[in-house]
């Protein structure tokens, strides 16, 4: 029987994608849990898996096509069986999932529908009012001539003169704009500040780094270490490895470390599955590896999901301390400045030690100040003694 290969939803509330390449030939035979093809979405570029054993045939999407979610792109069936006849062929190009029709110079005073009875999702309806678009002149792919966001995005490519737009850059900078902007004025964060001496930690990577490096090839960071550590703390500390569910909290039995990678127009944060069960060398070798992918834009939706508390570590950049904002539905993320020299109290006299500012950002509905107090305390004493809690 004839398998669908359907354009998948990667991402909540995401009603298109785009198909950057087939990893496989029409007529070619292909594994289940094989890579298949690739996805553009909002964060990056994605390999999706083959759903079945067979043979790849019917394919209905060229590379470049936009293709609304749940749309069959193609077939996998057994050999020598014909693929089903199904939807039309979708055309190449961003405007594949939108019919557009001819639209003079449109103006954000005029972005509302005119009187017809149709539908507009949500996503499409703020797109249209931040870019400017007239809802009454675009057409809508979805069911029942819905108007979805990919419309609106066509009309824009289609009249980029006659639109006064916000500056966008990337579809990931645009993302993290919006989700940004959404935690800032939706989660009641709060933060907790303390300093911390890293003369342990500075020691223990100076001692492990280079049996790590010889024995699986990766360079040692502060950011593994901190996330081998934090992620043993959080064990003592569930409320702040929760997550908040809406009107509830949903404590965590896995630690799954996201770590802030920084790429060309934005920011991920690709995670560290089950982190508090890693050595170091693992931990290092899946950092690595997640930095590589996330800058070559080549993320695995596995690789995004499922981050239970986040670090973000901006130390290398010569940043002293930051507040970082929250990834819903985690409770909390904690920013990690700089390693430097400063002149402290040592037993009652100055002394000059290697010191680190950690700034914890807490949703206040899930986790209250004490309790916060006493993770980055446990956490400043992990760094302090990182032997005792690495074993």
């Amino acid at each position: 029987m004839a398998i669908s290969v359907v354009m998948p939803a990667l991402e909540m509330a995401q009603e298109t994608g785009k198909l950057i390449s087939w990893l496989k030939k029409e007529g070619e035979t292909v594994a289940k849990g094989e890579p298949l093809l690739e996805v553009e979405t909002d964060k990056a570029v994605m390999e999706i898996e083959s759903p079945g054993d067979g043979v790849l045939a019917g394919i209905k999407v060229q590379p470049g096509a936009e293709v609304p979610v749940g749309r069959t792109i193609a077939w996998i069936v057994r050999p020598g069986e014909a693929p089903p006849a199904g939807e039309a062929p979708v055309e190449s190009g961003r405007r594949a999932a939108a019919t557009v029709a001819p639209v003079p110079a449109l103006s954000a005073a005029s972005a509302k529908p005119a009187q017809r009875d149709i539908k507009i999702s949500p996503k499409a309806r703020r797109l249209a009012a931040e870019r400017g678009v007239d809802l009454s002149r675009v057409s809508g792919s979805g069911p029942g001539g819905e108007i979805l966001a990919s419309d609106v995005l066509g009309v824009v490519e289609s009249h980029p003169g006659s639109l006064s737009l916000p500056a966008y850059g990337s579809p990931i900078s645009r993302l993290m704009a919006e989700r940004t902007t959404q935690s800032w004025t939706t989660v009641p964060h709060f933060f907790v500040v303390r300093d911390v001496d890293a003369g342990a930690l500075s020691e223990q990577r100076e001692s492990l780094a280079p049996d790590i490096e010889q024995s699986r090839g990766v360079k040692l960071t502060y950011t593994d270490l901190l996330v081998a550590l934090v992620s043993r703390v959080l064990l003592n500390h569930p409320r702040m490895n929760a997550s908040w569910a809406g009107d509830a909290i949903r404590e965590n039995a896995d630690v799954n470390m996201g770590v802030a990678i920084a790429v060309d127009d934005g920011v991920v944060a690709p995670v560290i599955h089950k982190a508090h069960k890693a050595d170091l060398g693992e931990i290092a070798v899946q950092r690595r590896d997640l930095t590589e992918r996330a800058r070559a834009g080549k993320l695995r939706p596995s690789d995004i999901a499922g981050g239970t508390f986040t670090i973000s570590n901006l130390g290398m950049f010569g940043v002293d301390a930051f507040s970082a904002i929250i990834t819903p539905p985690q409770a909390a993320i904690l920013a990690v400045g700089r390693i430097a020299e400063r002149v402290v109290p040592v037993d009652g006299s100055p002394g000059i030690r290697p010191m680190m500012t950690l700034t914890l950002s807490s949703d206040h509905r899930v986790v209250d100040g004490a309790r916060a107090a006493e993770f980055l305390r446990d956490v400043i004493e992990a760094i302090g003694n990182p032997r005792k809690w690495l074993g």
